[in-house]
């Protein structure tokens, strides 16, 4: 069993940047693939980023891509989004999942546990 809590969620301005932390319970944290994923209102849940066990390997949405970095690190059992040059399409609930597959993928379904979400907003 993993529980994770999502952090690091507001409202910030076209252009800024976020940091998102997700932490994570139980001593198996290292034994997962974590992934992003976020909601926006009246919209189905879409893939942001995802990142292997080790964290030498990550996998972007399109949408995304040069503009957020997952990371994460293993000793604190936190994964992290850096999200820069934000958006306001960016404005979404996000979500941190875990799963137990070794290929990073872009699959809800393939998510065992699933983080309560953090809003963020971005402002025109």
């Amino acid at each position: 069993q993993v529980q994770l809590v999502e952090s690091g969620g507001g409202l910030v301005q076209a252009g800024g940047s976020l940091r998102l932390s997700c932490a994570a319970s139980g001593r198996t944290f290292s034994s997962y693939a974590m992934g992003w994923f976020r909601q926006a209102p009246g919209k189905e849940r879409e893939f942001v980023a995802a990142i292997n066990r080790s964290g030498g390997s990550t996998y972007y949405a399109d949408s995304v891509k040069g503009r957020f970095t997952i990371s994460r690190d293993n000793a604190k059992n936190t994964v992290y989004l850096r999200m820069n040059s934000l958006k306001p399409e960016d404005t979404a609930v996000y979500y941190c999942a875990a799963t137990p597959v070794m290929v990073l993928t872009s699959t809800p379904d393939a998510y065992r546990y699933w983080g309560q979400g953090t809003q963020v907003t971005v402002s025109k």
